[in-house]
């Protein structure tokens, strides 16, 4: 039988090595800590930084965990446990809201959609699971970013897209929102993807308190807002206590 791959085994200690302590080290640490020769360890992070396993901090060169690999880690909680935890939740959200609920992940700079639960009349309604939706133009994407379930860093130097003139797209007023969400505890979304829809979404957190979710009910504007075109409060709060049903349920302690 053919041995361990040297190369794997190096590649694997620097990602338990990021993964402790404050997780971003310089090719030094990184070098030292592992009784490497700075040109192994630096060809190693740089191949685990072109697959998003790693990513590299331009102002002070050092090394952190990738979206890429924290998304693996997550990835079996999203599909598996995540969905199934919040079936009955969601469920009571759309008879109680009377608007569609879905719930996302983040994927690849995008949320994913899996699960979706029809609005609660006889309308014609299209699935939306296995869709994605813009980070920056949702509001089950604002919560993904705005607590730490991806990176904001990549989507800002990408220039985000602009899909109707109420859709935040400068790094000012999309942290400033952020930063807003956060002191809330919840998102909205106006007309900021399509014209004449709103979404409102609320995390959800998984064992430990972070991030591993958002669910949120969408509608059209005159449905989700009032006459100012602010969200309904009462549809805010349903969206939060079923956002914490569901963490509850997934061990999140109370926050």
């Amino acid at each position: 039988m053919a041995g361990p791959v040297q190369s794997i085994e190096r590649a694997a200690a620097i990602l338990r090595l990021l993964a402790q302590g404050s997780g971003r080290l310089g090719l030094g640490e990184v070098a030292a800590s592992l009784g490497l020769a700075k040109g192994t360890a630096h060809g190693i992070l740089r191949t685990l930084q072109s697959v998003d396993f790693v990513e590299q901090d331009r102002a002070t060169g050092k090394y952190q965990l990738g979206a890429a690999l924290l998304h693996l880690g997550t990835s079996y909680l999203d599909i598996n446990e995540l969905r199934s935890r919040s079936l009955n939740w969601a469920d009571a959200l759309a008879a109680r809201s009377g608007e569609a609920v879905r719930l996302g992940v983040p994927l690849e700079g995008k949320v994913l959609i899996v699960h979706h639960v029809f609005r609660p009349d006889d309308t014609f309604q299209t699935l939306d699971v296995g869709s994605l939706l813009p980070l920056h133009a949702s509001a089950l994407g604002k919560v993904l970013l705005a607590f730490g379930a991806t990176p904001v860093e990549p989507l800002l130097e990408a220039e985000p897209e602009t899909y109707t003139r109420h859709t935040l797209v400068s790094p000012q007023a999309l942290n400033q929102a952020l930063g807003e969400i956060r002191e809330a505890g919840w998102a909205a979304a106006v007309q900021e993807t399509v014209m004449g829809e709103a979404d409102i979404a609320a995390p959800i957190r998984g064992q430990g308190g972070l991030v591993v979710g958002a669910v949120g009910v969408s509608g059209t504007v005159e449905r989700v807002c009032d006459s100012k075109g602010r969200p309904q409060p009462s549809l805010v709060g349903l969206t939060r206590d079923a956002a914490r049903a569901i963490s509850r349920d997934l061990g999140a302690a109370r926050w």
